[in-house]
């Protein structure tokens, strides 16, 4: 059965990009005693979805429209979806497709993208409260990075009652903590 997977980096006070949007921070971290196995867990994901935001951050962040292949190495030929109301380019060999409107509107759109493997909500935490509220987030899987920040986007911008969330695993990867939650179905 495909699940639908908010799986992400957060710092230690909540945040998921700092003031600018940027990540930077969290590769500032020093991995060198180990770090979380994303590639693992990629393997799991037929289609990954994100925000305009994140989808321009990555695209300048990393040069993918003038170096597309940087694409392909991190995401293959990974199916994504990128909730956005603009126009915005697509690094070369991409495979990627644009939404406008909510979450519910294109859930099984996505769902059948992802075929019968994983939907990962990449972010922001905007993307993944609206995933919550259509009922269709099933898993959070939070990496806490041993760093606070002043401020940013946070890591789910939305109230979650108590009992919503139930805490299924806590891992260790170098200094970093994943916590791993499963999302309680509203009566």
């Amino acid at each position: 059965m495909t699940e639908f997977i908010y799986y992400t980096s957060s710092s230690l006070n909540g945040y998921i990009a700092d003031a600018h949007n940027s990540l930077e921070w969290l590769f500032a971290v020093d991995a060198s005693e180990g770090s979380p196995d994303t590639a693992a867990f990629i393997e799991s994901v037929g289609v990954q979805v994100m925000g305009s935001t994140t989808y321009e951050w990555l695209l300048h962040s990393e040069g993918l429209l003038d170096v597309p292949q940087k694409w392909q190495r991190f995401f293959g030929s990974l199916n994504t979806c990128v909730l956005t109301s603009r126009q915005l380019p697509t690094p070369e060999g991409a495979h990627i497709t644009f939404f406008t409107g909510t979450v519910a509107e294109h859930v099984t759109q996505i769902e059948t993208l992802a075929g019968d493997r994983n939907v990962w909500v990449v972010g922001g935490g905007d993307v993944a409260a609206q995933f919550l509220e259509a009922g269709r987030l099933n898993r959070i899987e939070v990496t806490f990075a041993p760093v606070a920040l002043a401020g940013g986007a946070p890591l789910l911008p939305r109230f979650v009652s108590a009992g919503r969330l139930t805490l299924e695993a806590v891992h260790k990867e170098g200094p970093f903590a994943r916590l791993t939650y499963r999302v309680v179905a509203r009566p």
